[in-house]
């Protein structure tokens, strides 16, 4: 962890550099020369040229959606582009066809046949690709995001070991408590969790946003905090889901924090009929939302730092120091008292009130890094940590 908080930094302040050459050179000798019967004289042993290491191309895919999604793929894809800008390296992404593993698969083939050797891949959906495509091609290095271990040996029989990948997970409960919290300093006493499908990740947003707005009840003095809490079984929004969400809101439901992929139309369509409010995921996400739906509508996002990564590993794997790194899932979350430094946070568009201003933030930020405040890490889909100050409905899912 102390090493991608330096690197981070290290990167922050060096980002107007071009690359560095490519990694180290390998020289090898030309085999002697066989003296002849007609001459003695022997040949000498001369040194072949120096063989360059290839020149850092770097690829990005999507995994199922487009670079505008204002999601994963838009972010790591605004990243990497402007990583290989800066550093003058060749860029380009590919989008699969269709959300199936072949077609994700097609596009890393693609990408090496067109020379990239540095794959960035967004997303748990990547797992089945990498644990079949990373063994074809050790040459490359694949840097995953978001997808975990468990991600990863849940495709096949044999344990998966790949030292040509790293990926990076984040503790989601830690950006989630902080939304949790934030929500309830600033007023709001009936919110709403709508997750995606009862993935892991999602799992642990739900269960970080209950524990922060439980603490923050408590300090509060507050008994009348109710949060209702349902997985819509799916990452993007419908009829079913936006009526659930109409239902909600009509009963005086004021924030939804609406966690997974595109789902969040569902909250923000309902939303938009009565003046409610929705909490962002994954990204700020505070343009799409009030964009579409209408001003001032999203509070704040529950941020992973997937830009922040990505700078990170394609400046290690610039700088040779690929070694650090490969082979690992490294779990992210806070490096700094400094909410900007680390790889969970909430965005600066967060609606600060006096009930939780920036310095608020920041402190709330700085006793979570002491271990001053714990949170539960768990993601047991039948077990929700234990809560004292808020009334929790557990809806179960609305689908699946």
């Amino acid at each position: 962890m102390k090493k991608l908080s330096s690197m981070l930094l290290a990167m922050l302040m060096a980002t107007s550099l071009v690359a560095c050459g490519g990694g180290n050179t390998a020289t090898t000798e030309a085999p002697a020369a066989s003296a002849t019967a007609e001459s003695s004289e022997q040949t000498q042993e001369t040194a072949a040229p120096a063989e360059e290491a290839p020149a850092m191309k770097v690829a990005m895919v999507t995994d199922y959606g487009d670079i505008t999604d204002q999601s994963f793929n838009q972010t790591t894809y605004e990243a990497a582009k402007a990583f290989a800008e800066a550093n003058g390296l060749e860029f380009n992404y590919y989008k699969p066809a269709t959300d199936a593993d072949a077609d994700r698969e097609a596009m890393i083939d693609r990408a090496v046949e067109e020379g990239f050797n540095v794959i960035v891949l967004p997303g748990f959906a990547f797992a089945n690709a990498i644990y079949t495509e990373a063994p074809l091609y050790p040459d490359v290095k694949f840097v995953a995001l978001d997808v975990s271990e468990g991600d990863l040996t849940a495709y096949g029989e044999r344990e998966f070991k790949a030292d040509n990948v790293f990926s990076a997970v984040y503790q989601e409960e830690l950006a989630g408590y902080m939304a949790g919290y934030a929500a309830v300093k600033l007023g709001y006493k009936k919110l709403g969790f709508l997750g995606g499908m009862a993935v892991p990740a999602v799992i642990r947003y739900g269960y970080g946003f209950v524990q922060g707005a439980d603490a923050a009840a408590g300090e509060l003095g507050l008994s009348d905090v109710e949060i209702n809490y349902v997985y819509g079984g799916q990452f993007f929004g419908d009829a079913d889901i936006t009526a659930r969400m109409d239902t909600w809101y009509q009963g005086g439901t004021e924030v939804v924090f609406a966690c997974g992929g595109g789902i969040y139309s569902s909250a923000a369509e309902a939303a938009a009929k009565v003046n409610g409010k929705v909490i962002g995921v994954d990204v700020d996400q505070a343009g799409i939302i009030d964009g579409a739906y209408g001003a001032d509508m999203t509070v704040t996002s529950a941020m992973k730092g997937l830009a922040a990564t990505v700078n990170t590993l394609l400046s290690a794997i610039r700088d040779g120091k690929w070694d650090e790194y490969k082979g690992q899932i490294q779990n992210l979350g806070l490096v700094s008292a400094n909410p900007e430094e680390n790889y969970v946070q909430l965005p600066a568009s967060t609606q600060w009130a006096d009930g939780f201003t920036e310095a608020d933030y920041k402190d709330l930020v700085a006793k979570m890094f002491s271990g001053e405040i714990k949170v539960d890490s768990s993601s047991d889909p039948e077990v929700m940590p234990t809560v004292t100050n808020v009334k929790v409905t557990n809806e179960g899912a609305i689908k699946g």
